[in-house]
């Protein structure tokens, strides 16, 4: 991103597969200029990343189809802010339980989580999630075939936890310095504040990074997740 751009932050919705409508409605409803990204050239002129859900090995499929896989790899390792929800949690996590032989992701979240861990998609269900960095009371969460997370690096900051149920105290929602992950679809809901969190996490990223070089986070720059 060149330093003389417009102070507002630019947001790309991976628009492979999922609610990737849903997810732009969101950002722009907190105040995120958001677009949609597909190809390489775009990938690299985001300020941060939605990862939608969907079925995580098509999405991985097709991205590397679209020549987009390695990049985002490259992306997040080079301290692009990203956030993925459902199987955009997935695509963010080191390690996936539950998952095909050929589950492909792009890592970098240093988490184990479990793949369709509440259930199938006639298991699905609402409840209500305290999240830890959005203000305003708990958000209404919305789980379908959605994973959990089962273990936490030391670098991972739990957000938040199901609270009763058969499903009591799994960690549904995670951040890792500029990578957060929800189990959940926030953007389902018509409520912006997990995004709005998001949104802050890229402004402060951009900042910072401005500052320090002049140049925002791309899939260029040479950043790393702090």
């Amino acid at each position: 991103m060149s330093a003389g751009r417009s102070c507002e932050v630019v947001i790309g919705v991976l628009a492979l597969q999922g609610d990737v409508r849903e997810h732009l409605a969101a950002l722009r409803a907190a105040g995120a200029e958001p677009v949609t990204v597909r190809r390489p050239a775009e990938l690299a002129d985001v300020d941060g990343l939605v990862v939608p859900g969907g079925e995580s090995t098509t999405m991985a499929t097709l991205a590397d189809r679209f020549g987009l896989l390695g990049p985002l790899r490259e992306a997040v390792r080079a301290g692009l802010p990203v956030y993925g929800s459902c199987a955009g949690m997935i695509m963010l996590a080191d390690r996936v339980l539950d998952a095909p032989a050929d589950q492909r992701t792009v890592g970098g979240l240093d988490v184990v989580v479990r793949r369709n861990a509440f259930g199938r998609q006639v298991d699905s269900f609402e409840t209500e999630v305290e999240v830890e960095g959005v203000p305003g009371g708990p958000v209404h969460a919305v789980f379908i075939r959605a994973p959990w997370v089962e273990e936490v690096g030391p670098g991972v900051e739990v957000l938040g936890r199901v609270v009763g149920g058969p499903a009591d105290g799994k960690i549904v929602a995670v951040r890792q310095g500029r990578l957060v992950a929800t189990s959940f679809h926030p953007e389902l809901t018509g409520d912006s504040r997990v995004h709005a969190m998001f949104v802050e996490v890229v402004r402060a990223t951009r900042a910072r990074d401005l500052s320090s070089d002049g140049a925002g986070v791309g899939a260029g720059s040479e950043g790393r997740v702090s």
